[in-house]
């Protein structure tokens, strides 16, 4: 099976929200993102709704453009949002108002009692949940115990690293990959992805999408948004790329 292009379009609300206009709208975004090859939308709905807004949530939903990735926090006003839109996908990540971006992935273990009603509750609802964690096995063992179908690895500190740094990240992501699928999870990846690095990424085995949002949303400025999906698409046309030998 191809390996999947989720596109994140939370940077386009974000140059919305700047000017605190109608445009550019998320849902025309999507739209377009379909155009260039992307399987699915992710959007991230933030306690301080920083970008998304609950009626782009709304909207991406109704319009079922694309099937929708809704990213969130377990905040109980968000947590309820979801319940009541009911997107096919949720991804549980950790959030801090005073962070750019997310920073890390989330500590399934270390809020295990406060994730296993939320994630009982939107899987309940007919969602598949995904926690978004650090390519470690301990996190990967939380999120089997939690029922969790899915995971999301955070691929930050590989795309973030100089070369020896990323090599050493890499091989974590490629066991940790492995390990969640031995364990019966959908593996998905995500975060800091771009064109001059992705190719690494495609070397880490059992994906089944890679979700990657600013890289995307930042390209489209010179080649548009159809265009930009459709080299990132293009580019991960070749996975899985064998990796080296350890």
């Amino acid at each position: 099976m191809p390996l999947k292009l989720g596109v994140n379009l939370d940077h386009v609300a974000t140059l919305r929200q700047v000017r605190g206009t109608s445009y550019p709208d998320p849902v025309e975004a999507a739209h377009l993102a379909a155009a260039g090859g992307a399987s699915g939308i992710t959007a991230h709905l933030r306690e301080d709704r920083r970008h998304m807004l609950d009626d782009d949530i709304r909207r991406l939903r109704t319009e079922q453009i694309l099937p929708l990735n809704l990213e969130m926090a377990i905040h109980p006003d968000v947590v309820a949002l979801a319940l009541e839109v009911g997107p096919p996908e949720v991804c549980l990540v950790p959030e801090r108002r005073e962070e750019l971006t997310t920073e890390g992935g989330l500590d399934a273990r270390g809020q295990f009692r406060a994730l296993a009603p939320v994630v009982r509750s939107l899987r309940e609802n007919g969602a598949e949940v995904s926690l978004f964690i650090e390519p470690d096995e301990g996190q990967v063992r939380a999120a089997v115990d939690l029922g969790a179908p899915a995971v999301e690895l955070h691929t930050g500190r590989y795309c973030d690293r100089t070369a020896a740094a990323a090599e050493a990240e890499l091989v974590r992501l490629r066991r940790a990959a492995q390990f969640a699928y031995e364990q019966g999870l959908k593996v998905n990846a995500g975060h800091g992805i771009h064109l001059g690095n992705v190719e690494g990424i495609l070397t880490i085995p059992r994906l089944h999408a890679l979700n990657i949002g600013h890289s995307i949303v930042a390209r489209a400025v010179f080649v548009g948004l159809t265009e930009a999906v459709r080299e990132m698409a293009h580019a991960m046309y070749r996975y899985p790329l064998p990796a080296p030998p350890p």
